[in-house]
């Protein structure tokens, strides 16, 4: 075997670390540089800790509102079908705060809204898909949370709690499809609650097979009164939004007729 100088051992040296530090910064394909998979739950350092925004967001009051609002009738989506099915994120750690907001894994929407979402349920079971539930009401107090621990480049993405979210109607939902053969979600472009450009409903990339899912989803949601968030795939708001009041009730203290 040929020895080699010093000055070409360092040379092979640098070289070989030139090539691994481009290995290792370089993106993966069809994938943006410090992007999530969109499989896989995107997460940010909040602001401030999370339990010093729930003690701040638990003494405020959310903001008054003028005007004859129905009365709020919130109906369980676990109730209305056992095939509805649930992977409510915020009542666990797998989520973008990485910390619980919610004690109980449930969901509600006020009556004609889990109605016209029974609907699009059953119409998607005739093209093999069921509807998985990430988030539907949601207490005011949530909102203020999300709002305060959420940087301002980011914000863009959560609700303003001086407005109050269409989630703390009742008239909001978060959702995605599920295969019915296998039981699994299925891929979107973006995963939930990403809070990139893959999440928006016109997102060009990702796969032909994704963007067809999501489209899917969204001609059903659509037909029952539904329009989606102009910048979440996922999110879908009641065409009666407007004519329910911002609720501030958590969960265990609902009171829930279905």
């Amino acid at each position: 075997m040929k020895q080699l100088s010093v000055r070409q051992l360092r040379i092979k040296v640098f070289l070989a670390a030139v090539v691994l530090m481009g290995l290792s910064t370089a993106p993966v394909s069809g994938q943006a540089a410090n992007q999530s998979p969109a499989d896989s739950t995107f997460r940010i350092k909040p602001l401030r800790p999370v339990a010093e925004l729930e003690k701040e967001a638990r003494a405020a009051q959310p903001p008054h509102e003028a005007g004859n609002f129905r009365q709020p009738d919130l109906v369980e989506l676990s109730k209305l079908d056992p095939t509805i099915k649930l992977d409510i994120r915020y009542a666990t750690t797998n989520n973008f705060l990485s910390t619980p907001m919610y004690s109980q894994a449930r969901a509600f929407l006020q009556r004609p809204a889990a109605e016209a979402l029974l609907r699009a349920h059953h119409a998607l079971q005739a093209k093999g898909y069921g509807l998985l539930i990430h988030d539907a009401y949601r207490p005011w107090y949530v909102t203020k949370m999300f709002w305060d621990a959420t940087p301002n480049d980011k914000k863009m993405f959560v609700a303003n709690p001086a407005d109050g979210s269409r989630h703390n109607r009742g008239c909001a939902v978060d959702l995605t499809l599920y295969d019915l053969k296998t039981g699994a979600p299925v891929k979107m472009p973006s995963g939930y609650d990403e809070m990139t450009e893959r999440a928006y409903p016109d997102y060009t990339g990702g796969t032909p097979e994704e963007r067809e899912r999501r489209a899917i989803l969204r001609q059903a949601m659509e037909k029952e009164g539904f329009t989606v968030f102009p910048q979440e795939w996922w999110h879908f708001d009641y065409k009666d939004w407007r004519q329910y009041p911002i609720l501030n009730v958590r969960f265990e203290d609902l009171t829930i007729k279905n």
